[in-house]
């Protein structure tokens, strides 16, 4: 599978867009850790080398962040970290609202927004990334008409927006091509994410569940494992490309 990734440059408050997720990814798959719930599972991720946080908005996730509550470090974070909204069919105010802020650096929805909520949105504004979750070649029959930074591929399961900790059928999108990145998610591990690169050599990957304990908080170990395997196979794929 094939995918463009090209560098995304107008970004609120950050003209030269210096945030290493949105630079051009020919030198490597970039990881962004999502679910993202207290400061130490932050610190924990930027320490293992995570290009980009999301935190999950939405509050029927099971890793809700109450941004009224845990706003002050997240401010605070290193500058070079891309902090990413995740949000669920949220009204377009709520979206404008952070775009507005400085809180957050992209925007990602999970949710089943259609082509025309995101062009509702000022262009050139702050990244948006729109997620899919995949059940068939039809779940992307008009993914090119929306106006996105990129794409982000998870699984699909009925009643659930995303985070289920299980791979799609990534047979489903062999030989597909797509005019944005592509970032890749479902049910990922430090187990199977060199698969993943080799698959889809994505622009990057995204992981929550599979780098937490049973309890569902994220380890340190399993967040640098996954960081390790997923850049080492970038690098490998980079190598046969050269």
């Amino acid at each position: 599978m094939e995918n463009s990734a090209t560098e995304y440059l107008p970004v609120k408050g950050d003209p030269l867009n210096v945030k290493r997720f949105f630079r051009d990814s020919s030198g490597g798959v970039h990881v962004k850790i999502c679910g993202i719930k207290n400061e130490a599972e932050a610190t924990a991720a930027i320490a293992a080398g995570a290009d980009a946080l999301g935190f999950n908005l939405y509050c029927g996730s099971k890793r809700f962040l109450d941004l009224r509550r845990e706003v002050v470090w997240i401010r605070e974070l290193p500058a070079e970290i891309s902090r990413i909204a995740v949000l669920v069919n949220p009204a377009i105010s709520d979206v404008l609202a952070l775009i507005e802020d400085d809180v957050f650096d992209a925007i990602q929805l999970h949710g089943d927004e259609s082509p025309e909520f995101f062009q509702s949105i000022p262009q050139n504004s702050k990244p948006l990334i729109k997620a899919f979750r995949i059940k068939d070649r039809a779940t992307l029959k008009d993914a090119q008409s929306y106006p996105v930074f990129a794409f982000l591929f998870d699984a699909h399961r009925e009643g659930s927006f995303g985070g289920t900790g299980q791979r799609f059928d990534w047979r489903v999108l062999e030989a597909a091509t797509f005019n944005k990145p592509v970032v890749v998610a479902g049910g990922l591990t430090a187990e199977n994410v060199e698969e993943a690169v080799k698959f889809f050599k994505p622009y990057a990957v995204d992981v929550a569940g599979g780098v937490e304990n049973d309890e569902g908080r994220k380890e340190e170990a399993k967040i640098r494992e996954f960081v390790r395997a997923a850049k080492r196979a970038s690098t490998r794929n980079q190598k046969q490309i050269d």
